[in-house]
């Protein structure tokens, strides 16, 4: 167990989230068919309606409303509300699949350092907010010995210079991983 203030309650991993839905059975669907998540066995001594889902190893627990009528439905796709976010092998495949099943969505592109990381953001049946991205062409580089800040404007000068510091390492470390996928592939 690491013992550091980075990890104070010792976690491992995500293991699920919980989702509130109009219909299980809608939800279950829209998991499966568009996401790629399988139905996995839930304990019987909930007495509660609901569905466990599995994949790319995270669960989706899909709760039953008590007052499903009366739950608020997201429409508009904002980017900068809840959501959780997929890595994909292809950008491309997926716009193209979200357009064959007359999803709504809405893309977007965020530049880092010469990098782009595409992203494509829609509504489940209930208004969460899905992300498909290509995220792992951006590097994750830990603020080492610096204590985490908000992106609020008020930083953004600071945050800027310490960008263009990091810019030649993220550049660097892009390269790398990509030498890297190029030998393992």
């Amino acid at each position: 167990m690491k013992e550091t203030m980075g990890n104070p309650l010792h976690l491992t991993s995500l293991n699920h989230i919980s989702l509130v839905c109009r219909s299980v059975e809608e939800s279950i669907n829209f998991y499966q068919n568009v996401l790629g998540f399988f139905p996995v066995r839930r304990p019987g001594s909930f007495d509660f309606d609901g569905a466990w889902l599995f994949s790319y190893g995270i669960g989706i627990h899909l709760l039953q409303s008590e007052d499903p009528e009366n739950m608020r439905k997201k429409t508009e796709i904002n980017p900068k509300d809840n959501h959780i976010s997929f890595q994909c092998e292809t950008m491309s495949s997926v716009e193209k699949k979200l357009k064959e099943m007359g999803i709504k969505y809405a893309r977007a592109v965020v530049e880092e350092g010469g990098i782009h990381v595409d992203q494509l953001f829609f509504h489940d049946p209930d208004g969460f907010m899905i992300e498909i991205c290509n995220c792992d062409s951006l590097p994750v580089i830990p603020l080492a010995g610096e204590m985490a800040r908000s992106c609020s404007r008020v930083n953004l000068q600071l945050l800027q210079q310490q960008q263009q510091q990091l810019q030649p390492l993220v550049q660097q470390s892009a390269r790398m991983q990509a030498t890297i996928r190029e030998k393992v592939l």
